[in-house]
């Protein structure tokens, strides 16, 4: 699954998941709440791009 960078450096790991904010380990990126944003900015989905 791929991995998600927000412009703050945060990375979104579908592996990982963001626990934190209820969601599962294992939750793809294209599964993610419209309303999910990053938990360490805020920035919305939009802003992040692809990891390497």
């Amino acid at each position: 699954m791929q991995k998600m960078e927000c412009p703050c450096g945060y990375i979104y790991d579908p592996e990982i998941g963001d626990e934190g904010n209820g969601v599962a380990a294992g939750t793809a990126w294209e599964d993610l709440p419209e309303n999910w944003c990053c938990p360490l900015c805020g920035a919305e989905k939009s802003a992040f791009w692809k990891a390497d």
